[in-house]
């Protein structure tokens, strides 16, 4: 689809509805292999495998939270592949020409959050092969600097300087990245398991670790019911679907580049409930595998590879770990803010140029570290915020419009969606209603119940989400009455 004639300051040759879609259902599976494949996801995997508290528990909370997830992408993948626009664009149908570069704003601030945390977790993969040798862990104990040993820095810049070379040559180059990164590290995954499980000389999923450990592993998880119940196993399922947050939103800048809706699903089915359950299985046979090896429960796989005998095999599993971290960087934390960013100021900032400003800010965060909390908590506190977001445009999208969109308007100031002079009223009510209950007073009051917190996405979601279809055909029902 061509535009014609678009108003520039909505308008620049990345944010242009896709010419040439040649992502097939490879390319889609790898972008979650590189979503999921991380360090963080491993951590998070493992984190509420001990919170299920059986292999039973964990494959019925895991599966269920993986197909609904799977359900929420295709809602947002369709409307990628039907438009051809990338987030930003699609928000605009909603929020308004101009109004999208709020939640544009809001999502690119996510994705530095999750930049800095995931170039945390890489470098922390190399500091931990490197503190092998003698002199290097002496350094590392002794050399501080910005609230972290200086090693930890200068491995931090170092991952985050290699990361800016990945993007230098737009989104073919990306999706070449990721059908590497994906398959790399699901490659190591399986070596670790096996390697630890022969060592154990067993195979089990959790029933070796004591109750005991279980409860202290799990008390600042950020889910404070005990391990196996039900209470327990629903806090599991919904941070699960909480920790894709981000995607929901963006997951059309990639699928937007897909062949046809048939591949999208394939590379869904495989990518996500498959994928998904298959990656928490192996996180946990590795997780119960080393506590049998090595006494201890260990949820950074970083920590698991730095006890490895082989020095050969520990530089293979930090180097792969760092590449796959890296690939999830690029897929969720720099494609979104590159298109995000761009999208406030289409004429002055490119692809390029928005996933820059993404990284710098990363850097600046990384002294506060804010990332540095439980993995439930910073999960579900960085993925309430944009729950509103989610529940306004699908409502907006297949309710109100029936999944029909007039994407030329999109780019077009004085068009369908110019609202009040580039600004929906509506949704920015319904977005700030949904907040309300989905982060701001689960975060900073005690009024709501603790367990709110926990599921503020799911409100963000629903309340934002009614909200802007009760005020919409309010407002529609008041056109009509005003015409006749």
């Amino acid at each position: 689809m061509t535009v014609s004639n678009p108003s520039p300051s909505l308008y620049n040759e990345d944010l242009a509805p896709a010419q040439e879609r040649k992502w097939g259902a490879f390319s889609i599976f790898n972008v979650w292999t590189s979503d999921v494949h991380s360090l963080w996801g491993y951590y998070l995997a493992a984190s509420l495998f001990l919170l299920c508290g059986s292999f039973i528990n964990f494959v019925i909370a895991i599966g269920l939270g993986s197909l609904v997830i799977f359900f929420l992408m295709s809602l947002v993948g369709n409307a990628g592949v039907k438009t051809g626009v990338p987030f930003p664009v699609l928000a605009r149908a909603s929020f308004g020409t101009f109004g999208a570069n709020a939640p544009a704003l809001v999502r690119a601030v996510v994705a530095c959050f999750w930049y800095g945390a995931q170039t945390a977790a890489a470098s922390g993969a190399i500091v931990a092969l490197l503190i092998r040798n003698e002199s290097m862990l002496a350094f590392h104990q002794n050399n501080h600097m910005l609230g972290h040993s200086t090693l930890e820095v200068i491995c931090y810049v170092i991952v985050w300087a290699l990361q800016l070379l990945i993007i230098q040559r737009g989104m073919e180059t990306v999706r070449k990245f990721q059908d590497l990164a994906g398959p790399a590290v699901w490659i190591m995954m399986l070596v670790l398991a096996v390697y630890l499980v022969t060592k154990a000389g067993t195979f089990s999923f959790g029933s070796e670790i004591p109750r005991d450990v279980l409860l202290e592993k799990t008390k600042d998880a950020g889910i404070s019911y005990e391990p196996g119940t039900f209470p327990a196993l629903a806090a599991v399922a919904a941070t699960w679907i909480t920790y894709f947050a981000a995607l929901y939103l963006n997951f059309c800048d990639f699928s937007r580049y897909a062949k046809d809706t048939k591949t999208l699903r394939t590379g869904n089915l495989w990518g996500l409930p498959i994928n998904l359950l298959a990656f928490c299985l192996v996180a946990g046979v590795t997780t119960t595998a080393a506590f049998t090896v090595y006494g201890e429960v260990l949820l950074h796989p970083e920590a698991i590879s730095a006890k490895f005998d082989s020095w050969f095999l520990a530089l293979l599993a930090a180097l792969t770990f760092a590449v796959a971290t890296l690939g999830i960087n690029v897929v969720a934390n720099f494609v979104s803010p590159a298109f995000d960013f761009s999208n406030v100021f289409p004429r002055q900032i490119s692809f390029k140029g928005g996933g820059y400003i993404a990284a710098l800010i990363a850097l600046v965060l990384y002294p506060f570290a804010p990332w540095e909390t439980g993995a439930a908590h910073f999960v579900n506190f960085i993925g309430s915020t944009m729950g509103p977001i989610f529940g306004i445009m699908m409502v907006d999208y297949y309710l109100i419009r029936k999944g029909e969109l007039n994407v030329p308007d999109l780019y077009q100031e004085n068009g369908e969606f110019r609202f009040q002079n580039g600004w929906h009223t509506n949704a920015f009510i319904a977005f700030i209603i949904g907040s309300l209950f989905s982060s701001v007073l689960p975060t900073f009051t005690s009024i709501l119940p603790e367990w709110w917190g926990t599921y503020g996405w799911f409100f963000g979601v629903g309340i934002g989400g009614v909200v802007y279809y009760v005020l919409r055909m309010g407002t529609r029902g008041s056109a009509v009455g005003a015409t006749n």
